[in-house]
């Protein structure tokens, strides 16, 4: 029973490890898209036990205008990028100063906005961390292997405890 129960647990989480690989497919697909029409601000609002919500902004650098924006709002490996047509060639100074347009949207999505205008303000200063720029992925941090890691961790933990204990009894 205890072997059963260790093999789904372990192909629940080669299960989610493959199917984060899609989700970060999806959004290389999406953002070498948003991309194309110029430079891309990104919006986060990543959150441990509620949805998480993430957004691309193609932006005219001069002007502020929205060219387009994508939204992936989900719990899940399963959520997808969706187009916001509501900031389509509106001013992203504009859309962050109006509390009255910012309401049409909730609060995860409000916060993505203005995530991404303070983005975009840094990058106008000269002020945007280094750690905005890394877009490198690495997979080890994923779910799957932090898991593993952690798992591993214990292992050693009561292994050493057990070795302890039995030692113990030999004296």
């Amino acid at each position: 029973m205890l072997l059963i129960f260790g093999i789904v647990l372990v192909l629940a989480f080669l299960f989610q490890g493959i199917m984060g690989f899609f989700q970060i497919k999806n959004f290389s697909r999406n953002f070498s898209e948003v991309r194309q029409q110029g430079k891309v601000l990104i919006g986060k609002n990543p959150k441990h036990f509620q949805s998480g919500t993430l957004m691309l902004m193609a932006i005219d650098e001069q002007t502020g205008r929205i060219k387009e924006a994508r939204i992936m709002k989900g719990v899940t490996v399963f959520a997808k990028f969706q187009s916001l047509p509501q900031l389509n060639n509106q001013n992203l100074a504009v859309v962050a100063a109006d509390h009255q347009f910012l309401q049409q949207f909730n609060r995860l999505v409000q916060q993505c906005i203005l995530n991404a205008y303070q983005n975009f303000i840094d990058f106008k200063t000269g002020t945007l961390s280094a750690s905005e720029f890394d877009t490198s992925v690495n997979v080890f941090t994923m779910p799957l292997f932090s898991q593993m890691h952690l798992w591993g961790q214990q292992l050693v933990t009561r292994v050493k405890k057990l070795s302890n204990l039995i030692g113990d009894e030999h004296l």
